[in-house]
């Protein structure tokens, strides 16, 4: 065999080991992109549950203050001053019983020097208490915060605090929702399946996600989960991301 003819062998050998290792290459490719399809035969669906509530407990508070150069003086006007907010609540219906008062907190007032710095020494002392009041009355006690502030016309320097509303049957609720969540992801599976022929099968796994409680239509949403205080009328929404085999 002369040389030319070696090397139209040597090259003819390198061509066919090249194609094969194509082929080689693209089987092993194709059965894998099989594989992947045939074994990820499930869909992954988020579903949701809405429900209007309404808060029936509420927490309500205040606080009243004195002031005077002298700390007897302002203790003697904050005594008094609470007198006058008992008998302000009591006479709105609140049983005096159910009217928290907190210890007494003390803040100094020192002088200020014409260089506006302040001195070491006392001006006056400030004395203030809070009142708590938590009812399931939430009607009278929201009328209650709003016109607290006419303690103001008896001498109290009075200052009301927004009402902060609960609904104290979450955790049954909540139950309910997983349930209605998890019907709403497993309808919208069925819809995306129908469009492609197929059927939906066994519930793999199901995440539950936090549940947003806001006021009524309210678009905020939160990672952490989001619950509203401020308002008598609240949405709660619950959240479950499901994944089903399909068939």
């Amino acid at each position: 065999m002369n040389g030319e003819n070696k090397n139209n062998l040597v090259w003819s050998l390198i061509a066919v080991i090249l194609a094969l290792g194509i082929i080689l290459s693209s089987t092993i490719v194709t059965n894998g992109i099989i594989k992947m399809k045939a074994g990820d035969k499930t869909i992954t669906v988020t579903g949701s549950a809405k429900k209007q509530i309404k808060s029936d407990l509420v927490t309500w508070r205040g606080s009243f203050s004195a002031q005077s150069a002298q700390t007897a003086d302002a203790y003697a006007k904050l005594k008094l001053d609470l007198e006058k907010v008992k008998k302000h609540l009591v006479s709105k219906g609140i049983d005096e019983k159910d009217i928290i008062i907190s210890s007494i907190s003390t803040n100094p007032y020192y002088v200020v020097l014409p260089n506006g710095m302040y001195s070491n020494e006392i001006a006056s002392y400030r004395l203030e208490q809070r009142v708590e009041i938590t009812s399931s009355d939430v009607e009278k006690i929201t009328a209650i915060s709003r016109e607290a502030t006419d303690l103001i016309n008896e001498g109290v320097e009075f200052q009301s605090y927004p009402p902060e509303y609960y609904y104290t049957k979450i955790a049954d609720l909540k139950v309910d929702m997983l349930g209605e969540a998890t019907a709403d992801a497993k309808n919208r599976a069925m819809q995306i399946a129908d469009g492609t022929g197929s059927k939906i099968g066994t519930l793999r796994s199901a995440r539950v996600g936090v549940f947003q409680i806001t006021p009524l239509y309210s678009t905020e949403v939160s990672d952490y989960g989001i619950n509203d205080t401020s308002t008598i009328d609240k949405e709660i929404t619950a959240v479950v991301t499901c994944n089903f085999e399909i068939e």
